[in-house]
């Protein structure tokens, strides 16, 4: 058998199968802690340059969502703002 069929215990796990998603997973959250620092390098750099990064990443949500789904959520808006007299 190859390291990959081999069983572990009586579960019937493909241990060398199980430590290779095991290592892959490893390896993509080591990427994804670097790119977050990165990010975190940009905001800092733009926010040293006078923009204001909480609404920039609000401008990065925004900009993942559909234009219909924004408008939705800006008329929910405005009407609760609306009845609680802030409009």
């Amino acid at each position: 058998m190859t390291e990959n069929t081999e069983t572990a215990g009586s579960h019937g796990i493909a241990a060398g199968e199980l430590t290779q998603f095991i290592e892959r997973i490893e390896r993509l959250e080591e990427e994804k802690k670097e790119v977050a620092e990165q990010i975190k390098e940009v905001m800092a750099e733009a926010k040293g340059r006078g923009y204001d990064t909480t609404v920039m990443r609000k401008v990065i949500l925004l900009r993942k969502r559909s234009a219909d789904d924004i408008a939705e959520e800006e008329a929910v808006l405005e009407m609760y703002k609306s009845a609680l007299g802030m409009a």
